[in-house]
């Protein structure tokens, strides 16, 4: 588990770890590492209160986080990007998006779900509104704005998978 200081959000980290019975896992907080380098940054005189920043500095900081442990044990990263995600470009380069290997990159988000669900994970985890956790509104909300339409991840995946009816004039 990553968090970056006190995470509302990370009990869900912690109930897939129960749901899967692990006995070996950890904490590494990103906090210190953050605020460092945010306040190097500041001093350099560059706004870090953006968004982006806000949002993707954590994501590439766990990302290098998960690459010096996966060195310590001659381990690989896998990449948790979904089709959906990266048909739209809606990820965090050398965040989310990067990884040795990339097992769900050709599934949609829905069969992403189906798969959770045939495995029997927890509902609540599987059907979760997807979001980055960080800045208090979901991926369909922050793209509806960024779009100018309201976004949805199934008119998507239906669109992906070959359905050109999802779309209609008026929307």
């Amino acid at each position: 588990m990553m968090p970056n200081g006190i995470q509302k959000d990370i009990s869900d980290s912690k109930k897939v770890i129960d749901f899967l019975e692990l006995t070996h896992y950890t904490t590494v907080n990103i906090e210190k590492a953050y605020s460092d380098l945010t306040e190097e940054i500041k001093n350099a005189n560059f706004d870090t209160g953006k968004s982006t920043y806000t949002t993707n500095t954590p994501a590439r900081l766990r990302m290098t986080t998960l690459y010096g442990i996966a060195a310590c044990y001659g381990a690989v990263v896998l990449n948790t990007c979904n089709l959906s995600e990266d048909v739209l470009g809606y990820s965090t380069f050398y965040g989310d998006s990067a990884g040795d290997f990339a097992p769900i990159n050709k599934l949609t988000v829905a069969e992403v779900l189906d798969i959770g669900d045939y495995l029997g994970l927890p509902k609540d985890i599987v059907h979760k509104a997807p979001g980055d956790g960080m800045c208090g509104s979901t991926d369909e909300e922050n793209l509806s704005k960024q779009l100018g339409f309201k976004f949805s991840y199934e008119k998507l995946d239906a669109l992906i998978r070959g359905d050109v009816t999802v779309f209609t004039s008026d929307e």
